[in-house]
């Protein structure tokens, strides 16, 4: 610990993500209150693009319990999803975050639209009504993808099958790799290959673009 301590800052403001990341993922008290300082506004912005969009009614009380999801989703099973982090893979710290607070604003507003709806009067639950999938969860997930498909035109049928499995379905690597028949290490070439075009293609679009609030976090 004292070499480390001798080859970074003493301001934890001038760490880099990677020295940040250290202290995290050792669950020190510093490293976690510069994590919050940093990215906190970062979560709260990519929670508000999703919300504002689709559901802009919601309450500050809400918005704070999506960014609490955030944070239990950072520390649970032993901060995993931060173990899993490889900035080697060209995603920045930001971007990954940003990507799990834009997934958990829509896990937030998919879990809302299942919510059992209870008559004004009685209390009583339409025994009837859909509760599994909403239009809701229809409605983001096909402007979404018509949106993404759009940016994919012109990939090849292969790439348009690795986008479908890793970012569609979420499947792992090695799952991938199986499925298409290639190496692990080609699973890995094209996923950074194709992630680094649909950075680039995203950090175009702003607006009213359903996929606008990736484009956000990607640029973050």
């Amino acid at each position: 610990m004292a070499l480390l301590a001798t080859r970074m800052p003493k301001n934890a403001s001038e760490w880099t993500d990677g020295q940040l990341l250290k202290f995290v993922l050792r669950n020190e008290s510093r490293g976690w209150a510069e994590l919050v300082r940093r990215f906190r506004p970062l979560i709260y912005r990519c929670i508000t693009k999703v919300t504002l969009k689709y559901a802009p009614s919601l309450s500050s009380a809400d918005l704070d319990e999506i960014y609490a999801d955030v944070m239990m989703q950072l520390v649970r099973e032993d901060m995993h999803k931060l173990r899993i982090y490889n900035p080697e893979r060209g995603t920045k710290l930001g971007s990954w975050i940003g990507m799990i607070s834009v997934n958990a604003a829509y896990d937030f507003l998919r879990g809302i639209g299942r919510r059992p709806v209870l008559d004004k009067v009685d209390g009583s639950q339409d025994v009837h009504e859909e509760v599994d999938r909403t239009p809701l969860d229809q409605l983001i997930e096909k402007e979404r993808w018509t949106h993404l498909n759009s940016l994919l035109s012109d990939f090849t049928d292969k790439d348009r099958t690795f986008v479908e499995l890793y970012y569609q379905r979420g499947m792992e690597a090695d799952e991938i790799a199986a499925e298409m028949q290639i190496s692990l290490k080609t699973v890995y070439s094209k996923k950074h290959k194709i992630r680094a075009h649909l950075v680039r293609s995203l950090q175009g679009i702003a607006g009213d673009s359903p996929i606008a609030d990736l484009a956000a976090a990607a640029a973050a």
